[in-house]
């Protein structure tokens, strides 16, 4: 649980005025602060990042209404007042029912965000306005980790595309496409952290952003951190050396995830 801080009084007044007009509502459970903002590590430039928690089944048109009544209000002057705040200071609120599934994934797909939904909505968020029944049958659900057979196959399945992007490096590497190299290493770093978080059984808040955050803070791993930002300095980038940092990110694998119970 984290106590509300906004960084200007427009964030606040913006946040106000979307529970105003939300809670209550019989199709809405709950109002959440998420993002920076509800951890504490918003700024002026900083969107305000609010999810409204529905209830699950509504139908379509249903959905679309309430998408049409935050785009009328998202227009009104208070709204207009935080633009003026910041170079991205606005208002990014999306619509959650919580039915939280994992998804079907290729070989060149990104990590998908199943994790991450469940963590930025019940985890890192704020709750500015709650109905009192939903919410709390979704933190029983879902916290303080999910099943662990479940969390056995994600893992297993996050390792494997790792590596398959590992493996890529030091092929397109003899090939002379650095920058598909390079690719694919920023692609195995983010399945590296979708990994680590399942090994850890605790939730991320993303896997390209706020990286010291979550391994040194969250995770209690301020080593391994240091390791991570030395995978990305790169001397000579048309060289071997992004398939040395493959390598280096393969024995961090074995290190920090596979040898951990």
């Amino acid at each position: 649980m984290y106590s509300l801080s906004y960084p200007t009084a427009e964030h606040e007044c913006a946040a106000r005025a979307i529970v105003d007009a939300f809670a209550g509502l019989d199709q809405v459970e709950a109002v959440l602060l998420v993002g920076s903002c509800a951890r504490g590590k918003g700024t002026a430039d900083s969107c305000l990042d609010i999810t409204v928690l529905i209830s699950p089944g509504l139908p379509p048109e249903v959905r679309a209404g309430l998408e049409l009544h935050w785009r009328d209000l998202s227009q009104g002057e208070v709204f207009e007042r935080l633009r003026g705040v910041g170079k991205y200071s606005h208002v990014d609120l999306g619509f959650c029912d919580g039915r939280f599934l994992p998804h079907d994934r290729g070989w060149t797909d990104w990590p998908d965000e199943f994790e991450v939904e469940i963590g930025n909505t019940l985890v890192y968020s704020v709750p500015l306005w709650d109905r009192g029944q939903y919410l709390t049958h979704l933190n029983e659900r879902w916290l303080p980790y999910y099943g662990d057979g479940v969390r056995r196959t994600r893992l297993g399945q996050t390792l494997v595309y790792c590596r398959n992007n590992l493996e890529h490096v030091p092929l397109y590497v003899e090939r002379g496409l650095y920058f598909q190299a390079f690719y694919r290493l920023v692609h195995a770093f983010q399945e590296f952290m979708q990994a680590l978080f399942i090994s850890r059984r605790t939730y991320p808040i993303a896997y390209d952003k706020w990286i010291r955050e979550q391994v040194v803070e969250t995770l209690a791993e301020p080593g391994l951190y240091s390791e991570l930002v030395g995978l990305f300095q790169i001397e000579h980038f048309e060289s071997a050396q992004l398939a040395d940092k493959a390598k280096c990110l393969e024995e961090r694998l074995v290190q920090y995830i596979e040898r951990v119970p």
